[in-house]
């Protein structure tokens, strides 16, 4: 498969890794408690639509309540069915709507019109169930993230923050210059973003392509590792599982697990991701060792003023005496 690999232009801004997210009840909490009669009618008929009859793990009320929020703000106008399945989260097709947090004019997630959102255009929905998501994993790499200190130690609120930490880390990594799903809102466990591809016909995975060009990929791969750190951002769970290849593109997706740079186990994930990356292009003829990746990738951004720059400190897990 031949691609051409384009990279994105980084925007000036990418993010601040100490941000404060508001993890509090939102109003779907409020909609889910009040039963009004109009969420009740909107409840009914999701649950009697043929594709949710076998989702019943996945719309509780609480998550309807969700979906029901987004589409009286404007940013769902039609669900569809599901994409993929997984255990700990669910993505469906959907039209998006015209309303709230408008994806960039002229972007993939805005269905590439002048003035942002079209009707028309497909989104994904994603749903983290609560019941069955990986409560301790997902602790794991919550503590010691510097926006989620003092996060209750329950499921549900670790879901929900979840949610809103792969929200959060989206918009980074976009504005980084990391060509990532395009956020579009965030409503308790329920993630709107651009689809990458069609539901019809998805994006492939890179560990399912022939890559006919494995230098220029491995080059936009670690570039994009380097953009993320550079903006503050570990990805933590980086393989050619979690990058796929759409109109010549390489997307990066997944980024609920990731991580600052600053976390307690920011190295290890960092080297994960090397050894991963290495391993999967060595495979494909390119001779790459993964400390030079991550050399690479932990390189200090240049200073424009042309005085020695100590870019984000020591890589993480690097010993500052060494």
């Amino acid at each position: 498969m031949s691609e051409e690999f384009v990279l994105l232009e980084p925007e000036d801004q990418p993010g601040d890794e100490w941000e404060e997210l508001d993890v509090s009840d939102t109003e779907a909490d409020r909609i889910a408690r009040r039963q009004d009669r109009e969420f009740d009618e909107f409840r009914k008929r999701i649950k009697d639509t043929e594709q949710f009859k076998l989702q019943e793990s996945v719309f509780d009320d609480a998550t309807l309540a969700a979906v029901y929020k987004l589409v009286q703000d404007g940013y769902v106008d039609a669900f569809g069915g599901p994409v993929s399945t997984g255990k700990e989260a669910s993505v469906f097709e959907a039209l998006g709507g015209k309303a709230g947090e408008r994806p960039e004019p002229g972007s993939a997630a805005a269905g590439g019109g002048p003035d942002g959102t079209t009707p028309d255009r497909e989104v994904a929905v994603k749903v983290y169930r609560i019941n069955s998501s990986n409560f301790r994993q997902m602790r794991d790499y919550l503590e010691g993230d510097p926006r989620f200190e003092g996060i209750a130690n329950d499921k549900k609120a670790v879901v929900l923050a979840w949610t809103k930490k792969e929200f959060a880390n989206l918009k980074r990594a976009r504005k980084a210059g990391v060509r990532v799903p395009e956020p579009i809102a965030v409503q308790r466990n329920v993630l709107v973003m651009e689809l990458v591809g069609h539901a019809e016909e998805r994006a492939r995975r890179l560990s399912e392509v022939d890559v006919e060009n494995p230098e220029t990929a491995y080059e936009v791969v670690r570039e994009y590792m380097r953009r993320l750190y550079r903006a503050g951002l570990i990805h933590g769970d980086l393989s050619e599982y979690n990058m796929i290849i759409h109109d010549g593109e390489l997307v990066v997706i997944d980024l609920g697990q990731a991580v600052t740079v600053h976390h307690p186990n920011a190295g290890e994930f960092l080297d994960r991701d090397c050894e991963n990356v290495a391993t999967f292009f060595t495979r494909q003829g390119i001779d790459v060792d993964p400390d030079d990746l991550r050399a690479y990738v932990t390189e200090p951004e240049p200073d424009p003023s042309g005085e020695p720059d100590e870019g984000l400190g020591p890589a993480p897990g690097d010993d500052p005496s060494e």
